[in-house]
């Protein structure tokens, strides 16, 4: 069972906003519009899901959010100092209601929680998972967490991937040891986490081999990478790419049926075929029974996933919803059969064609 919807009121841009959920969701349109801010709605419902009796869900640390006070959050027209964070499966409703303290509190109060939490938002370890869009550049060495092994993920910014992949090469996890059978690239008789995780990553970053290390009684992990010559690179010379990109593989193939995974701009430092490969990824994640929710701004991601919709049959295509965040709302739009987008409003994913009707002017003039 998916969340199939989530309605807002007075949070930060929203007086009240109401979007349907998928399996696969995608978040596009322009800055400032309220895509973070959707998220965001999802990691605070998150954190009350997590702890039922807590009576406050705290605005900066948890997931990275870095929210301020607690009176940024409340729409300037608010009429009430409440905010509300619903979500539906199906005929079922889940409502929380949060207070805004009238100090300069960095808390909201939970006033109100359902008795049982909502479909995958109160799932342990590694079953949420969110990799918000500041994650870690080339690192010779990473830090380690003390998160119990079997529920250790690859952190918020990607911090413990390295650890991850190295607690399964040393076998102190079975847990995720090997990848579902609907996440195996292609021909791929090998199911191990590392031996899958490479194939994809060679995929969609480039061809390369990996070494995930965590040496004893140093409290540090480390990746290497291996280039097609079988020479190691030292992470600085991998580029972002690897580093950026590899965090979203791994938190994808360690899914299960009912995880939710949240990724912010999974575009970030690959080459174009490397967008459309890592949206064709994510939308195999969604149709192998995990709640996807991309934010991104890249119409290759998006062809992407039309893709392994339309041309590959991973997602039905009504499993798909993407949001357009425009000025003057949020639009919904629709999946066809063949790839096809139910409207194509004014600014999504039009700036190609705008610049190159501008240059084919320009060369008329001339």
């Amino acid at each position: 069972m998916s969340l199939t919807g989530l309605h807002v009121e007075r949070l930060k841009c929203f007086t009240e906003a109401d979007l349907p959920l998928r399996p696969m969701t995608v978040l596009t349109g322009f800055n400032g519009a309220g895509k973070s801010t959707v998220v965001q709605a999802l990691l605070l419902a998150r954190q009350a899901a997590q702890a039922p009796a807590a009576t406050t869900v705290r605005l900066n640390g948890p997931y990275g959010l870095a929210l301020g006070e607690a009176q940024e959050l409340l729409h300037p027209g608010a009429e009430v100092p409440e905010i509300g964070i619903s979500l539906r499966s199906g005929d079922a409703d889940w409502a929380y209601h949060f207070g805004v303290p009238d100090e300069r509190a960095l808390h909201l109060d939970v006033l109100a929680a359902p008795g049982e939490p909502p479909p995958g938002l109160s799932r342990g370890g590694f079953g949420f998972t969110y990799l918000g869009a500041e994650r870690l550049g080339p690192r010779d060495v990473l830090a380690v967490s003390g998160e119990p092994p079997e529920d250790l993920g690859v952190g918020v910014r990607g911090e413990h991937t390295a650890q991850v992949l190295a607690l399964r090469e040393l076998r102190v996890t079975r847990k995720a040891l090997n990848v579902r059978e609907q996440l195996l690239f292609p021909d791929s008789s090998v199911s191990l986490l590392r031996t899958q995780t490479e194939e994809w990553a060679s995929h969609i970053i480039r061809p390369l081999r990996l070494e995930a290390l965590w040496t004893p009684g140093m409290a540090a992990s480390a990746l290497r990478v291996q280039g097609p010559t079988g020479d190691v690179i030292r992470p600085a010379n991998t580029g972002f790419g690897v580093s950026y990109a590899l965090p979203v593989v791994v938190a994808g193939l360690m899914t299960s049926p009912g995880d939710v995974l949240i990724v912010e701009n999974p575009e970030a430092h690959l080459h174009p075929a490397g967008q459309s490969r890592i949206g064709a990824f994510l939308a195999r994640v969604a149709g192998s029974g995990v709640q996807v929710v991309v934010e991104t701004h890249s119409d290759h991601v998006l062809n992407g996933i039309r893709l392994a919709s339309a041309a590959d049959g991973l997602l039905p295509p009504s499993d798909v919803v993407i949001h357009f965040f425009g000025y003057d709302g949020i639009v919904p739009i629709e999946l066809g059969e063949h790839g096809d987008l139910s409207r194509w409003p004014d600014g999504f994913f039009d700036q190609i064609e705008d610049d190159l009707g501008r240059l084919a002017r320009a060369r008329r003039r001339r």
